[in-house]
């Protein structure tokens, strides 16, 4: 990919049509940015790259914005290296990506489902594992209604598919399945937003474009080619914020169509990207319908859950990667602006441990191992550092945590 330093007046702003916009309007957070007449001076491409027109970075956001491609089916490459350790692949050694289950059932040697209520193939539980190391994913859409994801494993494989009201997925290695209900999904969600914890690049460039504002800078960074098409760059970057550690997210756009094939997260001081989603193929064609379609494998036990209620936080959108706090509700504040803003939560009693909190020899060794103690104004805590994210959990309980410099974090702190 080429990197292009920007040139005088590349740079500008985008303002949301205002802080309470849900992440979900992003076809109107995308034709903010581009009213906003963002990077106005073209960047060219450079060195082997395509050789593709002229545009600028209002224009490029336009035309993410006027992509109407419904079908689309082929591979996606995910790595992620945030810097935390015991996050680093997915290794089949603890039962593949999702761990901690055996590829065979219970009854032909393999290790039995939880017996807690819950499913081994719930995928808002297995999804997020994909936080660390690299994993390979097979996606299939067909419009907002009929999408396919299925993570593949060295020795085992989970599959969600989404067709209609209908929400399926399954886990090879404990063969078990998970069914739920859908609600109807709120207007402007497609591309596959209805399928939880998606990790499209669509989706991630989405999230990216809905936190612009107006301490972002959104430019054109050259031209690159991304699963044999030719794309441009589109790099959105803190400015003016001192304790953020992003460097920038930078979104590759299919030249001819508009969509996004890669996005990189790139974080400040760091050699290679701290997060990677990206096509090593695609096809724009119309998948086969039976691609959609799902039955539970003989023998497979299937648990079925209630209507899936709908849930997003106005509160936290256009933090990156923050947004995982939406259900903590109330006690959740924002403290600072833009990409400096670190999240305050208030954990609820009981969260630090029981009785014996982070007093039990348990906790102490894991704190040892991960952590560094602090004081300061905020009383005593203890702070977990990443390439990307800070946390500080402090001893009554409070946690702040931000996509801000360890120094941030403790700044943001002090000032609560």
């Amino acid at each position: 990919m080429a990197h292009q330093p920007s040139e005088p007046g590349t740079t500008g702003t985008a303002r949301r049509p205002g802080k309470k916009a849900t992440r979900y309007a992003v076809p109107v957070a995308v034709a903010a940015v581009a009213v906003a007449s963002v990077g106005l001076v073209p960047a060219l491409a450079d060195g082997g790259d395509p050789d593709l027109p002229d545009i600028t970075a209002q224009e490029l956001v336009e035309k993410i914005a006027a992509s109407d491609v419904e079908h689309l089916s082929g591979t996606v490459k995910i790595s992620s290296d945030l810097g935390i350790p015991g996050l680093g692949g997915g290794s089949d050694q603890n039962g593949g990506l999702f761990g901690g289950h055996s590829e065979r059932p219970e009854e032909d040697g393999g290790e039995a489902a939880p017996q807690d209520g819950t499913s081994p193939a719930d995928p808002s539980a297995k999804l997020p594992e994909l936080v660390g190391g690299e994993h390979t994913l097979r996606v299939a859409f067909d419009g907002p209604d009929k999408q396919r994801v299925s993570v593949v494993e060295d020795t085992s494989e989970f599959t969600v598919v989404h067709n209609d009201g209908d929400l399926w997925s399954y886990d090879s290695a404990s063969n078990t399945v998970f069914h739920a209900e859908l609600p109807e999904p709120p207007k402007g969600r497609e591309h596959g937003e209805g399928m939880p914890g998606s990790l499209t690049p669509r989706e991630a460039a989405e999230k990216a474009l809905a936190a612009v504002d107006d301490t972002t800078s959104v430019t054109v960074d050259g031209t690159t080619e991304v699963a044999g098409r030719d794309a441009y760059v589109l790099a959105i970057a803190p400015e003016d914020a001192a304790d953020s550690t992003v460097d920038a997210v930078r979104i590759a756009v299919d030249a001819e169509n508009g969509t996004p094939l890669r996005v990189t997260l790139d974080a400040r001081g760091a050699g290679e990207p701290v997060l990677e989603a990206g096509y090593t193929k695609v096809d724009f064609g119309k998948p086969d319908a039976d691609r959609f379609a799902f039955t539970p494998p003989e023998g497979a036990e299937v648990t079925e859950a209630e209507k899936l209620k709908e849930r997003h936080s106005e509160k936290l959108n256009g933090l990156p990667g923050l947004d995982g706090f939406a259900g903590l509700g109330e006690d959740v504040e924002i403290i600072g602006e833009g990409w400096d803003s670190v999240v305050r939560v208030e954990l609820p009693e009981g969260a630090m441990g029981g009785d014996k909190g982070l007093e039990s020899k348990e906790a102490q060794s894991l704190l040892d191992a991960f952590t560094e103690p602090v004081e300061g104004d905020f009383g005593q805590g203890r702070v977990v550092s990443t390439t990307l994210v800070n946390a500080l959990l402090t001893d009554d309980g409070t946690l702040y945590v931000g996509a801000v410099t360890k120094d941030g974090l403790l700044k943001a702190a002090e000032s609560d």
